[in-house]
């Protein structure tokens, strides 16, 4: 594996820092399963790939087992052909990606799992720009309920977002203090939409992307 700058991910690995996130973005393959995730551990870990132990949580996030059960908190999302995985120290990030398509069914599923503000937000934009709002809004919950520990039976409603496109802000979380927590919007281009979030202070989000990826 190498980056597109010519960076092999364990090179990257040792620079991650308690302030920082590393987010990676690859060419995902479905029939491959979790087999890069456990490459991309592998290489923060420093051990061959058969000493990965991975085990699942109620709500099915994969964590760390074994002996490197403490070393970093990780997360991953897939979107048709490419993937984002997140690796943090000291907190659980959470992260999701969506690829950029039409949505004719987006006011329907706004007014029934949005916030009263979110459903009037798509409903004030142009249809040409409401694929993109409404993806923008359900990558930035996904990767709250991610960190959260959470799937989408947690609730949609339970949660809402606020702020801009650019900068979204996390502006009410059911049973948390929202404002504890951060969400980063991730530059992808066009054709695909990303979001970051965790709960804790401000931290350097850094976005590598491994050669082969679109």
């Amino acid at each position: 594996m190498m980056t597109t700058d010519g960076q092999t991910p364990a090179k990257v690995a040792e620079r991650l820092g308690d302030d920082e996130i590393h987010v990676w973005r690859l060419a995902y393959d479905h029939h491959r399963g979790r087999e890069p995730l456990i490459h991309m551990l592998a290489a923060y870990l420093g051990q061959p790939v058969a000493a990965v132990q991975l085990e699942d949580s109620p709500h099915g996030r994969p964590t760390l087992a074994g002996a490197h059960r403490d070393a970093f908190a990780f997360n991953w999302t897939h979107s048709h052909d490419e993937a984002l995985i997140a690796i943090a120290r000291g907190i659980s990030p959470g992260v999701d990606l969506e690829r950029m398509r039409p949505h004719p069914k987006a006011l329907p599923i706004a007014r029934r799992y949005f916030s009263p503000d979110e459903t009037a937000l798509l409903e004030s934009l142009p249809e040409a720009l409401r694929d993109r709002a409404f993806l923008e809004i359900w990558t930035a919950k996904e990767a709250v309920l991610k960190a959260l520990g959470r799937g989408l039976a947690f609730g949609l409603h339970r949660l809402s977002i606020a702020g801009s496109s650019e900068w979204p802000v996390l502006g009410r979380l059911e049973g948390h203090e929202a404002g504890q927590w951060q969400l980063h919007r991730l530059a992808l281009g066009a054709e695909h939409i990303g979001a970051l979030a965790w709960l804790g202070g401000p931290r350097r989000v850094r976005l590598w992307t491994l050669a082969g990826a679109p």
